[in-house]
This record gives structure tokens, sequence and C-alpha cells, in this order.
């Protein structure tokens, strides 16, 4: 016994260890064969008990045989009757196994009577603290079924680089909190609002969004009424710069008028957008990123009164119709607010995608995710400063999600803009007036039919 109790705690020690390693430095296969077992057991186990806490479970009444002692006979024998008798028990909801994900796992409840989705959306804090994961998010695929979705640990902690995407339009600039990659694809959600504070991550999403898109076949566009301090630097891989009020109502009017040109383009050929168009007449696609969204439409007397109404006036043509010529709105803003003006707010409901890092004000928040989940806006309240690159992402699947960009310095995205300058088309080839009746109807036709 004393030889064997040494070996026995080397041996505990090493297994100890082994296991730290695994965990350390292959943590997927060790989630996958040891802890999300024993978390799965863990799970279906107290069930029950959860649930109660969190006030899922449904009083029900029931009919139970009860046994009542009867008269004892001269045999000695102790005879009993049987009844019914009607009692209240509680009732959980039925739970389906758990399956794993990358970071942790997701099971199927089949709702009570009576219970929708956002009973288990309000219970979501306490049942990743009585389970002990990092967060439980609710989603309901179908009637009478919600997903619970746990996250064991925070996959926004450490991230990896940025992967390149072979779409077009489309960049991959971050990951969600469900461990996949955050994508923005401006063929589906053409237009976005992307609101933050000073160091919340804000530039660095436009970084991102400026690497992934300057070796694909679009013009950039920028507006920066940071006096150009932003963009100048990017200004090889940017067909346009405007860097004043003043530049930006011109640079607006230009846009007004190559989306006009792109329908009557359309019209020509019976297409409903340009990607009807065949690849030889089809316009290249534009992409414009505006920073410090705020600076247009503030009004420092009533001199600019007309200036900031031709300006927003512009602008939300663009994103009205934008979408269908080619036309593409990444906004940024430090502040916005209704106070700003009816523009700001007609603006935001023409942008369905919505991401919002840490602000300063509550309203700003309001402004870009109030009219989604309340829920959203309470999670973009909690984002802490030390953070930055957290946002709250409303995606293209209808669900909102916590992400966090990849961080793409100033350095990298400046060394991506002279590295792809050879792909910026020249603006003034791009807005060169009458396009479609360059395209002459005989020529038309032919790359129609080809």
């Amino acid at each position: 016994m004393p030889d064997t109790l040494p070996q026995l705690l080397a041996g505990l020690a090493a297994l100890v260890a082994g296991l730290w390693a695994w965990r350390r430095y292959h943590y997927q296969s060790f989630w996958l064969l040891v802890g999300f077992p024993i978390v799965a057991v863990t799970v279906r186990a107290t069930w029950r008990t959860v649930a109660l806490g969190c006030g899922l479970t449904k009083k029900r009444q029931r009919w139970w045989f009860t046994t009542v002692p009867g008269a004892i006979a001269s045999t000695g024998v102790v005879k009993v009757r049987r009844r019914f008798q009607r009692v209240a028990v509680d009732t959980k909801p039925f739970m389906l196994l758990p399956r794993p994900t990358r970071y942790g796992w997701r099971v199927t409840v089949h709702t009570l009577e009576g219970q929708i989705p956002a009973d288990y959306a309000q219970a979501a804090e306490r049942l990743a603290h009585s389970w002990g994961v990092h967060a439980v998010r609710v989603s309901s695929p179908r009637p009478g079924r919600v997903v619970l979705a746990a996250t064991v640990r925070d996959p926004l902690v450490r991230l990896d680089h940025l992967p390149p995407s072979a779409d077009l339009l489309t960049v991959h600039v971050g990951r969600l909190e469900t461990g996949g990659l955050w994508t923005i694809d401006f063929r589906t959600v053409p237009h976005w609002v992307n609101a933050g504070a000073t160091q919340s991550g804000k530039s660095n999403l436009a970084n991102a969004l400026l690497v992934g898109l300057a070796p694909q076949p679009v013009a950039l566009v920028g507006i920066d009424l940071k006096g150009g301090v932003e963009f100048t630097p990017y200004a090889p891989r940017l067909s346009a710069l405007a860097t004043t009020r003043a530049e930006s109502v011109r640079l607006l009017d230009d846009l007004v008028g190559l989306m006009v040109d792109h329908m009557g383009l359309c019209r020509t050929a019976g297409a409903r957008n340009i990607w009807q168009l065949p690849p030889g007449v089809r316009p290249v696609p534009i992409v414009v990123l505006v920073d410090e969204l705020a600076e247009l439409y503030l009004m420092a007397d009533k001199s600019e009164k007309d200036e900031i109404t031709r300006t927003s006036t512009a602008l939300l043509r663009v994103a009205q119709l934008g979408r269908a010529f080619g036309i593409y709105l990444f906004l940024s803003g430090q502040r916005i607010g209704s106070d700003l003006g009816p523009g700001v707010t007609a603006l935001r409901a023409q942008c369905s995608g919505r991401i919002c890092h840490r602000v300063n004000d509550p309203e700003t928040a309001t402004m870009t995710l109030g009219d989604l989940d309340p829920a959203a806006l309470v999670s973009a309240r909690a984002i802490p400063a030390e953070t930055p690159g957290v946002a709250i992402v409303a995606s293209q699947d209808g669900q909102w999600y916590r992400a966090r960009s990849f961080y793409v310095g100033e350095q990298t995205a400046e060394h991506a803009a002279h590295t792809h300058a050879h792909l910026t088309p020249d603006w003034a080839e791009i807005t060169r007036p009458a396009r479609s009746a360059q395209v002459g109807g005989a020529d038309l036709s032919e790359l129609l039919s080809a």
C-alpha cells in the first residue's frame, strides 16, 4: 500500500495534466468527447428544477388514484377501496436531447399551453446562471417549439485573422457570439447604419470593410466630414472622396444622376435591376462609405438650411432606390438621433442593416436598434468600454447577435488601398452621362442575345 499510493497520485496528476493540456490546446475535440456528454447529462437531469426556478413550469390539474382504508374483516385482511382525487402538479416543458455546437450546445423545448418564446427570452439570463454558461439565446423555428442556444465560453474574447471572401460585395468582418462569421453582404442587405462612440470599434469595422472590398471589382466612394483625416489615406482605392458638406452635395447629386442613368439602362434592357443585365452592360457597383453622418445634418446658421435639405434629400433617394441600381450605403456616426431632423429618421427606416457599438447616449442606441427586439437595446447598453469592436448586429437572418470585428489597423487598410489601387474605377468615367445612349439599341440587343 505505501508503494501504490505514490503511483496512484502520480497517475492522477498525469491524468489531470493531460486533460488540462487537451482542453487548452485542442478545445474542440475535448468539448465534443468529454465536456459535452457531461453537460448533456447535467442539463437533462436538472431541467425540472431549473424550469421551476425560472418560472417556466405550469400548474396542472390531474386525476390520481388514492387508497382509502376500509373496515377490518374477520379474516384479518385490511380491505381498501380506490377513488379518484384531483390534485395540482407542476408540469415542466418537454426537452429533447441537447446537441453540441462549436462553442456550446443547443436544445429544443416544447412549450406548454399559453407559453410564447418571449417567456423563455425573459428567463434567458436566469437559465445561463442556472447552468453556469456564458449566455443563453432563444429562438423559435416554428410554433410550439423554442430553441435554447447556450454558449459555454465567450467566442469574442480572442479572434483570428480576417478571412477573404470569394463573393462579390460580401465581406467577413468579424465573429458572431455563436462562433460563426460576421458577414456584411450588400447584395442581401444593401444599406447599413454603424453607430459607435470614440474608441468603440466603429472605425475599425470600416477598415475591415475596406480591406475586404478593396480586391473586388467595385467602386468605393468616401464622404468624410472630419476634414478627410479618416479616408484620405485610403484615397488610392477611392473613386471619389468628399471632405466638406459642399463636396458631399455635389457627390450625392452625381450618385442620384448615376442612379437615374442606371434606371434608363435597365428599362431599355427590360431588366428590374442591374444584376439582370449582361456582364458587358452591367455598371460597376458602388459602395458609399460615410463617416460622421451627423455632420451632414448639423446646422450652424440658417444659411446652411438649403444645403442640408439638398444633402438629406439626395441621400434618402439613394437609400430608397439605390439597391436595384447597384449603389449601397454604409453610414457611420458617433451620434445618430431624431433631434438631427426627420431626414435621419427617414434614412434609418431605409437601412435594414444595423450595427450598434458602445455609445455615449441612449438615444443613439434607441435610434439604431429601438425598432428591433428590445433585448437587443438592453445588450447594446451593456457593452463595456474595455471591449472595443464588440457590437450588437441585426443580421440578415432576422435575428440579432453580439459580434466583434477583426482587428484591422489603419496601416493594414492603407496597405490594401495602395495594393489594389489599380482596380479603382475612374469617377469621371463612371458618371459620364447618357451611358444607356452610348450602348446603342443594336449593340444592347447583341449583348442581350449573347
